[in-house]
């Protein structure tokens, strides 16, 4: 007798450290693409940004579950912000040495907010790490962008990544940092299960 394997949530995301990182925590998903725009809405805050593109991608998502079983599904969404500037993914080479140049030798935010949506609800968490930079020379910022790491991380860098070489502290959640704080992300999956 053939038996499937069905997923205890769905994730909308693509990315893969968010994947990874669930599989670290041992939990079980299937991707659902989403298709929401990760524009910034006026002049709204880095942390309703985040909060609000994190649960618009869980909603959007689950509007497109169709057939498949009903599960809990989760968004989520992380942008670095330097002073009153908020750092999104670099749009092309000059915007990722611009942004590494205001990271260089200074300390920044990563927000990185969670969603779940489930049976219609939706419950949202926002976490806030802190990353303190060395400096980065204009040679190792020519360097990294080349490594091809930055292009679709928010900030223009990977902390998991070549850009380890550039971090002196972190504050908060690395997992956070990595845009899916796993502390966050459990204790809201054990919620929303258990209300299931």
């Amino acid at each position: 007798m053939v038996t499937s394997h069905l997923p205890a949530i769905y994730l909308a995301s693509s990315s893969p450290r968010r994947q990874e990182l669930l599989t670290q925590i041992g939990v079980d998903f299937a991707v659902i693409n989403h298709h929401v725009d990760e524009q910034r809405l006026g002049d709204e805050s880095a942390a309703a940004m985040v909060e609000r593109l994190a649960r618009a991608k869980a909603q959007e998502a689950a509007r497109r579950i169709g057939h498949l079983p009903l599960r809990p599904v989760l968004g989520a969404d992380t942008v670095v912000v330097i002073g009153d500037e908020i750092l999104t993914k670099p749009t092309n080479q000059a915007d990722a040495l611009r942004m590494l140049s205001l990271l260089s030798n200074r300390t920044h935010h990563v927000l990185s907010a969670i969603a779940v949506e489930s049976e219609g609800q939706i419950q949202s968490r926002l976490h806030t790490s802190k990353v303190t930079f060395a400096e980065i020379t204009p040679e190792q910022r020519l360097a990294y962008w080349e490594s091809g790491e930055p292009i679709d991380k928010a900030g223009a860098y990977a902390v998991q990544g070549m850009a380890g070489i550039f971090i002196k502290h972190i504050e908060g959640s690395y997992s956070g940092v990595m845009g899916l704080p796993l502390y966050e992300t459990f204790t809201l999956l054990h919620e929303v299960l258990l209300q299931r």
